[in-house]
C-alpha cells in the first residue's frame, strides 16, 4: 500500500511515457470492474471493510492519472493508445459525440448513481448508530439469560462496534465519489479550453484542427477516468444497499426474481404483444418473448428423471423438517422461554444511554462492582441481572422485577439531578418534589447545571445512574434471601470443598439435607448476617445436626458463634453497643406467647398487646435514630427469633440482638426500652 501511494505521487509529479500510461489506465479500469464484481459476491457490507479505504485511494490513483494524461495531451498531443482508441474507436473519431456521451455518463455518475449511493450511506449510518443501544442491550440481555457465552457476546459487539464504523466511514468516503465526479467536469473543459489554445498558439494549427485533435484526447481522457468512477460509483452502491444474507448478490436475484414464474409469463406475453403492433420491429420482440418464456418454462419443468429425482430431493427435504420441527417441539427447544430470570432490570427507552457502553453509560459497570462488592460483604453471588427495554413503561421510568414479580419501580427525569436534604442545608432550592427509591426520603430534582449550587448549599447530589445503582442495591439486601437458590449453596458448598474437603465429607446429607442448609443460609442474609464464613457456619450446622433439623433454632445456633462478625460492627466509639432493651413484663407476655407443635414453634399474641408493643418498639427507634444510632433491640435467646418475625413486616431494616450474641468483653448501653405502656 505504501509502495502504491508513493508510485501516486510519482505519476503526479514526473512525466510518464505513454505506454506507461497505457498501463496504468489499464490498471484502473481493472480494479474497478474487480472491486465492483467482488460488491456482488459479498455476503453483507462489513466483509469488504476496507472498501472506504480503498474507494479513497483509488479516487487519488484516478485524479492522478487525469494529472499525467492532461500533461501528455497539453505539451504532446498525444496521450497514448488507450485513450486515442477511446476517442477514436468508441466515440468514432467524432469530438461532438464524444462529448455528448462524455457528458451523458457523468450526468448518469454525478445526478443518478453517486447521489443515490450517497444517500444511502447517509440513511444506513444514522439507522446503524441509532440501532446500536437496542442491539447492545439484546447482546447484555441474551448474556445474562445464558443463551450464549461471553466470547460469543464480545464478538457481537465487535461485530456491531465494525458494522457502525464502516457505515459511518462510508458517509464520509461517499462524498469523494461525488467530488470525483465534479472533478472529472472541471478537468475536461480545462483540457478542452487550454489545448484549443496550446494548438493555435504554440502548435501552428488551425482552429478546426486544433479543436479536432485536443478534444478528440480530453473526451478519450475523460471517458476512461469516467468508466472506472462509474464502475466504482456502482459498487459502492451495490455494497451500503446490501443487507446481511446468506447468498452473493447473483443467487439472491436469481432467486427472488424468476421465483414468481406467473409474473415473468406475463411479462413475455406483453413483450410479445409490443412485437405485434405495426410499426414496431417485431424480430426483436417476438424473439425476446418467446426466449423469455422458454427459459421459464425449461427452468420449472424437468424431464421424468428430473422430476423424480426433484421429488425424491423433496420428499427428503420435507422429512428433514418434519425432524427439526419434532425436535423443535420438544421441551429443549423452548427451555429458555420456561425459564425466569432470578432478576430483571426494564427500561423505558429514554434510559437506554444510561446502560449503552456506546453512550458512557455508567450502569452496567456499576452493576458489576455491585455484585462484587456483595460477593465480599455477605460472601453471596448475586445472579447477573438481566436488563431489557419494556415500551410499556415511561419513557425515564424502569423497575426491578425478581423472578417475575415486581419489587421496585421509579421515574427519573433525564438531565436533572436529584438532591436529598440531610438535614444541614443553608439555602433552600427550588425543585421538583419527589421521594428517593431506595430508602424513601424526600428529595427534590434539580437541573444538572446546578450541581455545585447544590452542593454549596449543603444538599446531596446525586445522578441518575446513581439513583438506580443505590435502588439496585437496597432491593439485593432486601431480597437476597430470595436470590440464594439452591444451586447457589451447592456452589458455595463446591467451593467450600476445594480448600476443606473433610468438612464437606462430614456433612451427611441424610441429616442435613441441603434444603435446611439453604434454609439457614437464607434466615442469615435476610438479616444482613454475612455467610462469608461459611467455614464456621458449616461446621456449626454439623454440630447441632443431631439435636435438631428445625432450620430456625439451627440458624441461632450459627448467630451465636458468628457472634463476633455480627455485633462487632455496631459498637460505638467507645466500644459499647448502643442498644434498645426490653422490659421485663413485655419479655414475660412474648415468651408466654410462644406456641410449640411438632412442626416448629410460632408466637402467638393478643392484637392490642401486638399494637401496643410495635407502637413502642417505633418511638424507641425514632428516639434511637435521632441520636445518630442505628436501631437494636436486645432480648433473650429464646424470644429472639419470635420477635424478629413479629416485627419484620413493619420494620424489616430493625435488627433483632439476643444476649447470648453479646460475648463475654462486651458492653452495652441501653437507650431505651419497649414497654406495653407508654410513659410519657
Amino acid at each position: 500500500m505504501i509502495i502504491g501511494m508513493v508510485g501516486i505521487l510519482v505519476i503526479m509529479i514526473i512525466p510518464m511515457p505513454t505506454f506507461v500510461m497505457d498501463f496504468m489506465l489499464s490498471i484502473s479500469i481493472t480494479l474497478a470492474v474487480i472491486v465492483m464484481i467482488t460488491c456482488m459476491y459479498v455476503l453483507k457490507p462489513t466483509e469488504f471493510f476496507i472498501f472506504p479505504s480503498l474507494l479513497l485511494v483509488m479516487t487519488l490513483f484516478r485524479l492522478s492519472l487525469n494529472v499525467a494524461t492532461t500533461r501528455l495531451i497539453l505539451l504532446y498531443a498525444d496521450a497514448g493508445q488507450v485513450i486515442t482508441a477511446f476517442g477514436d474507436f468508441v466515440v468514432g473519431g467524432n469530438y461532438v459525440v464524444g462529448l455528448i456521451i462524455f457528458i451523458i455518463l457523468v450526468a448518469i455518475n454525478f445526478i443518478v448513481i453517486t447521489k443515490g449511493a450517497t444517500r444511502i450511506a447517509e440513511v444506513a449510518a444514522r439507522f446503524t448508530l441509532d440501532g446500536m443501544p437496542g442491539r447492545q442491550m439484546a447482546i447484555d440481555a441474551d448474556l445474562n439469560a445464558g443463551l450464549i457465552d461471553e466470547p460469543t457476546a464480545r464478538k457481537r459487539r465487535e461485530d456491531i462496534q465494525k458494522e457502525s464504523e464502516f457505515h459511518g466511514a462510508m458517509d464520509g468516503a461517499s462524498k469523494f465519489v461525488r467530488g470525483d465526479a465534479i472533478a472529472g467536469i472541471v478537468i475536461t473543459c480545462i483540457n478542452i479550453i487550454g489545448g484549443f489554445i496550446i494548438g493555435i498558439l504554440q502548435q501552428d494549427m488551425d482552429a478546426a484542427t486544433a479543436a479536432q485533435t485536443y478534444t478528440i484526447l480530453t473526451v478519450g481522457d475523460g471517458l476512461v477516468s469516467q468508466i472506472p468512477s462509474l464502475l466504482i460509483s456502482t459498487a459502492t452502491g451495490i455494497l451500503v444497499s446490501r443487507s446481511a444474507s446468506k447468498d452473493s448478490m447473483g443467487m439472491e436475484f436469481k432467486q427472488q426474481l424468476f421465483t414468481n414464474t406467473k409474473a415473468i409469463y406475463m411479462g413475455a406475453g406483453v413483450i410479445l404483444a409490443f412485437g405485434l403492433i405495426p410499426g414496431l420491429p417485431h424480430v426483436p420482440f417476438i424473439s425476446l418473448g418467446l426466449l423469455l418464456a422458454g427459459c421459464v418454462y425449461l427452468l420449472t419443468h424437468e424431464g421424468p428423471a428430473d422430476a423424480e429425482e426433484k421429488a425424491e430431493e423433496i420428499a427428503a427435504e420435507e422429512a428433514a423438517q418434519q425432524d427439526a420441527a419434532i425436535a423443535d417441539e420438544g421441551p429443549e427447544a423452548v427451555e429458555h422461554l420456561l425459564s425466569v430470570d432470578p432478576m430483571e432490570l426494564e427500561v423505558g427507552y429514554g434510559i437506554i444511554p444510561l446502560v449503552d457502553k456506546g453512550q458512557d453509560g455508567e450502569l452496567l459497570d456499576r452493576i458489576r462492582s455491585i455484585r462484587r462488592q456483595f460477593a465480599i460483604e455477605m460472601g453471596m453471588v448475586i445472579p447477573p441481572i438481566h436488563i431489557r427495554d419494556n415500551l410499556k413503561l415511561k419513557p425515564s421510568e424502569y423497575r426491578i422485577m425478581i423472578k417475575n414479580s415486581e419489587v421496585g419501580r421509579f421515574e427519573l427525569m433525564m438531565n436533572h439531578l436529584l438532591a436529598m436534604d440531610p438535614g444541614d442545608i443553608t439555602n433552600k432550592l427550588e425543585g421538583i418534589e419527589t421521594k428517593e427509591p431506595a430508602f424513601d426520603l424526600p428529595a427534590i430534582w434539580i437541573p444538572s447545571n446546578q450541581r455545585e449550587e447544590a452542593k454549596f448549599a449543603g444538599y446531596t447530589v446525586v445522578d441518575n445512574s446513581s439513583v438506580m445503582a443505590t435502588h439496585i442495591t437496597s432491593i439485593i439486601r432486601m431480597h437476597a434471601d430470595e436470590l440464594l437458590g439452591r444451586q447457589d449453596v451447592q456452589y458455595l458448598l463446591d467451593n467450600l470443598k476445594k480448600s476443606y474437603p473433610k468438612v464437606i465429607e462430614d456433612l451427611d446429607p441424610q441429616v442435613l439435607p441441603l434444603g435446611i442448609i439453604q434454609k439457614v443460609l437464607q434466615n442469615l442474609v435476610k438479616e444482613g448476617v454475612s455467610i462469608r464464613n461459611l467455614l464456621t457456619i458449616v461446621e456449626t450446622l454439623i454440630d447441632y445436626a443431631g439435636m435438631t433439623r428445625d432450620p430456625e433454632l439451627l440458624t441461632e445456633y450459627v448467630r451465636q458463634k458468628l457472634a463476633r462478625s455480627i455485633v462487632t460492627p455496631h459498637l460505638s466509639e467507645d466500644g459499647t453497643l448502643p442498644v434498645v432493651t426490653m422490659a421485663q413484663d413485655v419479655e414475660e407476655v412474648l415468651l408466654n406467647s410462644i406456641q410449640h407443635t411438632e412442626h416448629g414453634s410460632y408466637l402467638s399474641v393478643d392484637p392490642t398487646v401486638a399494637n401496643a408493643i410495635m407502637e413502642s418498639v417505633g418511638r424507641e427507634t425514632e428516639n434511637v435514630m435521632a441520636m445518630g444510632f442505628q436501631p437494636i433491640v436486645l432480648c433473650s435467646p429464646t424470644l429472639r427469633r419470635h420477635f424478629r418475625k413479629m416485627v419484620e413486616q413493619f420494620a424489616p431494616s430493625l435488627m433483632v440482638f439476643s444476649q447470648a450474641e453479646l460475648l463475654n468483653n462486651m458492653r452495652f448501653k441501653s437507650l431505651g426500652k419497649v414497654r406495653l405502656k407508654y410513659e410519657g
